[in-house]
């Protein structure tokens, strides 16, 4: 990619936790084959562009707009032009659909399905089975629409709740678009359902999130015992994932603190000659750049108690120690991390220093 002469990275990067990869994912994508505004290929060819490891077509089965235009009687056909145009590539292809229904249910996808033709023109509760018949994880789509809910606060129904006793609803979108949802984020916590961010991209990802002035997609990072389908699949099942978007991290603390633990690394420490104030230089190993508020009883000699280090980046702190040690820790609170509402996970940096 290129904006005013200049190349950009745009990949997005995020280090491994330990026991698990991290895998970038989109499972929320639309196409012509539906109500979006571009073929399927160049789904494929943003995907490459953004780094991603996993991405899912998942066309309204129920809502063709360009039908007149563009009229498609097997839904399965963007999934198989993206499938044949990822061959030449690193990046799977997962078979997915939109359920597109009123609220309740409203709108969910259904990853990892083998035939979407077979969702169409069915019940809403039968169209789950099927997708669960055919080896499917479903979740519900942007709770917070207010489209369908004019408060902007995901509720759950007693619908939605039959769905989940019934094993027939895995995850929720706490993240989609250009929305947050605290409230999905508690539903999600409170029911074992696997947080998802998604784009829900219908124009170009370019445009939608101004990559050329800083932006990034929301995606979901999957972590993942290994870069297959069946591990993606595996690690949502078991709730392994964290939504990022607009610079914020959010999911469980079981694989959100070991994501943030693993970004960050105190690169060298000395002090500065015989004084008890120790320059620490963190290093950001992540495309997130974390806000921390200091929690220990140091205070620092150049920053107040709220420190940002830069995405794939480093920043010098200097900690007023009260002496010199050969070793001490610091303690942050990550604000630009959600682990339940208004709530953020903290960490704690080993500290070494050369003396």
């Amino acid at each position: 990619m290129s904006v005013a002469g200049q190349d950009i990275d745009r990949a997005i990067s995020f280090p491994n936790i330990p026991g698990y990869q991290t895998l970038k994912c989109d499972f929320h994508i639309h196409t012509v084959f539906s109500d979006g505004s571009v073929w399927p290929n160049i789904r494929v060819q943003e995907a490459l562009k953004d780094g991603l490891d996993a991405i899912s077509l998942t066309e309204h089965i129920e809502y063709q707009p360009h039908g007149e235009d563009l009229p498609h009687p097997d839904r399965n056909r963007s999934y198989l032009i993206a499938k044949e145009q990822a061959k030449a590539h690193d990046l799977i292809v997962v078979h997915g659909a939109e359920i597109t229904r009123d609220l309740p249910p409203g709108h969910a996808n259904a990853i990892f399905i083998k035939d979407a033709n077979k969702l169409v023109l069915v019940d809403s509760i039968e169209a789950y089975r099927e997708a669960k018949r055919q080896g499917g994880f479903i979740f519900w789509n942007h709770p917070n629409w207010i489209a369908q809910q004019r408060n902007g606060k995901a509720t759950l129904t007693d619908l939605h709740r039959m769905l989940i006793r019934e094993g027939l609803l895995d995850g929720i979108e706490v993240v989609n678009d250009v929305t947050y949802s605290d409230e999905a984020l508690q539903i999600a916590l409170d029911n074992d359902l696997t947080v998802i961010g998604t784009s829900d991209i219908h124009g170009l990802i370019d445009w939608q999130y101004e990559l050329g002035r800083g932006g990034h997609r929301p995606v979901s990072l999957v972590f993942a015992t290994e870069r297959s389908e069946e591990g993606i699949k595996q690690a949502l099942l078991e709730r392994r994932s964290v939504a990022w978007f607009n610079n914020l991290l959010v999911g469980n603390s079981e694989v959100l603190q070991p994501l943030v633990e693993a970004s960050i690394e105190v690169v060298e420490c000395t002090y500065q000659g015989p004084s008890s104030v120790a320059t620490v230089l963190l290093k950001n190993d992540s495309d997130a750049a974390y806000i921390l508020r200091n929690q220990t009883e140091y205070t620092f000699h150049a920053h107040a108690d709220v420190i940002t280090v830069p995405a794939q980046s480093e920043v010098k702190i200097e900690v007023k120690t009260g002496e010199q040690t050969d070793q001490f820790e610091l303690s942050f609170e990550v604000l630009n991390a959600v682990i339940a509402p208004a709530t953020h996970p903290s960490i704690t940096i080993p500290v070494r220093v050369d003396l």
